[in-house]
């Protein structure tokens, strides 16, 4: 085919997919699937997932910021830190995700805004889809702490940038602030919680271990019952710290505590040398993460695309990476899974679980991750999938 009818059919597909996401918005917007809106925090009820926004967030495109709360049956709470890409400079700044070009199989690394689709990836699916009966979080609280900055929630800056058609716009890497609004409707709603899982998939898995310093020691100092879990956050890139202190222009006691490529578990090593054991750690992945294996690529070789070889490269890095969160703390616990989804990850393995149906359906060692989380918050912490890593 001539590239300039290549090009055309690319922009044709790119209008016909931005349609088709507006549509499903639009649809979305009117239906009953869409969690009503809490306008006052006094007028929660039971068992319901409730949009509630913070007058003082702000998505990465200047747009509103909400977030998802539910009222369980019980007092515990589940602080949960969403996920959705990361830009780490205005290249990737440039690129958020849109629909358009997720078929078309276009750069695109980070959520930018929460529109209505994206609630299909906050709630009701896995740990938050609190009706499937063998979800054994059902019946906690939850305060689901969306994400559409790019900055792993840990952001505080106004990033000028060029879009892709060389004007320029501001990405506001708010992370932190979100969160931190976000904590103040947490301690209002669910005040002395027995106990507290903090949790996070991707880009919320790199943030579990920075941010449970400011959730232990300014929201939650009385619960002596917490666990955490990092679902897949692995990222291995040698300018994190730059990245942190330049770009997002984090916190000092965030980015000064990032030393080497790997900032999970840098941020780790910081949390665990302040508290010891005074949480359950917990670690889980696939071991050919499709999507992971993808950024690294990109971080590494400028080629936003996965194969057997990246995916080798990602295995390789998740077994050392392994080895030194073990170093770290021997009562460290991981889950580590093989699934894959040929039509979605090729030759790779599947990106997250937590927040996923495989969270209550998919088994590894005849043991769910529902199962396994839920042995780790009452105090029964062990690991599932070693052996796949070849290590133990």
């Amino acid at each position: 085919m001539p590239e300039k009818n290549r090009l055309n059919n690319s922009k044709i597909n790119h209008g016909v997919f931005e349609m088709l996401e507006e549509s499903i918005n639009k649809k979305m917007e009117t239906s009953k699937i869409m969690a009503p809106v809490l306008e006052k925090l006094d007028d929660i009820e039971p068992s319901i997932w409730y949009r509630y926004q913070l007058d003082k967030g702000i998505s990465g495109d200047g747009s509103e910021y909400h977030i998802y709360v539910r009222q369980g049956s019980s007092n515990n709470l589940c602080i949960f830190l969403s996920g959705g890409g990361v830009a780490w400079n205005e290249y990737t700044a440039a690129r958020p995700i849109t629909g358009a070009k997720v078929m078309n199989k276009q750069p695109n690394y980070y959520w930018n805004n929460l529109r209505p689709v994206t609630q299909l990836m906050n709630i009701n699916l896995g740990i938050t889809d609190v009706k499937r009966k063998k979800n054994p979080f059902s019946d906690w609280n939850f305060v689901v702490i969306t994400y559409s900055t790019g900055d792993f929630h840990v952001g505080n800056n106004n990033f000028v940038y060029k879009n892709e058609n060389g004007e320029k716009e501001v990405l506001h890497f708010h992370g932190y602030k979100n969160f931190k609004e976000s904590m103040k409707v947490a301690t209002k709603l669910f005040k002395n919680p027995d106990k507290i899982l903090v949790a996070g998939n991707s880009a919320g898995a790199f943030a579990v271990p920075v941010l449970t310093d400011r959730i232990v020691d300014k929201y939650y100092k009385d619960c002596t019952d917490i666990t955490l879990l990092s679902d897949s956050g692995q990222l291995l890139y040698k300018d994190w710290q730059k990245t942190a202190r330049d770009i997002w222009k984090c916190k000092d006691y965030i980015w000064k505590n990032i030393h080497s490529d790997n900032l999970t578990l840098d941020w780790y090593r910081a949390l665990y040398k302040k508290y010891g054991n005074r949480f359950r750690y917990l670690y889980s992945s696939s071991i050919f993460d499709y999507l992971l294996s993808a950024y690294y690529n990109d971080v590494t070789n400028k080629v936003y695309e996965t194969d057997m070889h990246v995916q080798k490269a990602f295995y390789d890095q998740l077994k050392e990476f392994t080895k030194e969160l073990i170093k770290l703390n021997p009562d460290f616990g991981f889950y580590y899974n093989n699934w894959s989804v040929p039509a979605v990850t090729g030759t790779g393995t599947v990106h997250t679980a937590v927040r996923e149906v495989y969270f209550t359906t998919g088994k590894q060692n005849g043991i769910t991750m529902a199962e396994w989380l839920s042995d780790a918050v009452n105090g029964k912490v062990y690991n599932v999938g070693m052996e796949l890593l070849e290590m133990f």
